[in-house]
């Protein structure tokens, strides 16, 4: 049995299917119980279930042989590294209680840093906290930035014509689509060949520039001419607080795209075959940026 946490998110999703297609047993873990549905008719176990609550954890975890962990995404929450630092303890003392043997989980570049990275830091609490567990084999796994975090810029794109956000413009980062860190997750978990604590970390397609990045989404949203503005940190805290994330968590983030821009994210790995993965800007740009683009648009938001 195989327990993914987040099982409705954009990783637990495809690593979820991948094992079902495999033939695997799974129990899919989210806090929406509607949503989980659709893993159910594709033959999954289901259990809704909050990251924070150890004791429903530790029952979901009885029997289970692996699992893919994760910290679920609150950016709406006021205290972010305290939200973290629970569900973090409580999935940790779930796996210690239920006795699972392998864990996968899903952290970031910049893990290995204990401060100064903004959300990443709760990732490098948790890595932390995992090792304190006897006898436990985890792969921690430690992606580039998201290409998903360009969605959330969909409503300036509409308003304004451009792409903007706190990393330089021309700073080359190895962005990752989230469907490839839900297929490496499946594969780990399938394969179970990972012993001890070990890193890996998953860069995407190509590194490349949110400039780079801009034209590869203008051109799939038929906006040849769309660009990427770098902003002060004060301007995007503006922004977010008005998209209803508070003040604090706001410059958690600035504090993330100020490590970016100093370097204290770049890759620990060098890319090779092994942690290269394959989605390109341009496919993710045309089959995920693009849809959700142009029903933004249809629904005259």
């Amino acid at each position: 049995m195989h327990v993914v946490l987040g099982a409705t998110g954009n990783t637990g999703s495809v690593a979820a299917k991948k094992l079902l297609e495999q033939g695997e047993k799974v129990r899919a873990v989210g806090r929406d119980a509607g949503k989980l549905a659709q893993l159910a008719g594709l033959g999954a176990e289901t259990a809704a279930a909050d990251a924070s609550d150890a004791a429903a954890l530790t029952k979901i975890f009885e029997g289970a042989a692996a699992a893919y962990v994760l910290l679920p995404p609150r950016a709406k929450d006021p205290e972010l590294l305290a939200s973290g630092d629970k569900m973090s303890t409580a999935i940790t003392e779930a796996i210690r209680a239920a006795g699972i043997s392998h864990v996968v989980l899903l952290s970031s570049m910049g893990a290995q840093h204990a401060n100064k990275t903004g959300p990443i830091q709760a990732l490098h609490t948790f890595e932390e906290k995992l090792k304190q567990v006897a006898n436990l084999n985890a792969l921690f796994l430690r992606p580039g930035p998201f290409m998903e975090n360009f969605l959330m810029l969909i409503p300036l794109v509409h308003s304004m014509g451009f792409l903007a956000g706190g990393i330089d413009g021309d700073l080359k980062i190895p962005l990752i689509a989230t469907r490839d860190i839900g297929v490496v997750a499946a594969e780990a978990m399938q394969k179970l060949d990972f012993s001890g604590f070990s890193t890996k970390e998953l860069h995407g397609q190509r590194d490349m520039s949110h400039d780079e990045a801009a034209k590869a989404i203008g051109a799939a949203i038929g906006k040849p001419k769309l660009s990427y503005k770098h902003f002060p940190n004060f301007l995007i805290e503006q922004g977010m607080k008005q998209m209803g994330i508070p003040g604090k968590t706001a410059s958690l983030m600035s504090e993330m795209n100020e490590a970016a821009n100093d370097g204290r994210l770049k890759p620990l790995e060098e890319r090779s075959e092994k942690n290269t993965t394959g989605t390109a800007i341009e496919d993710w740009a045309r089959e995920v940026f693009a849809p959700a683009y142009n029903a933004k648009a249809a629904a005259g938001d």
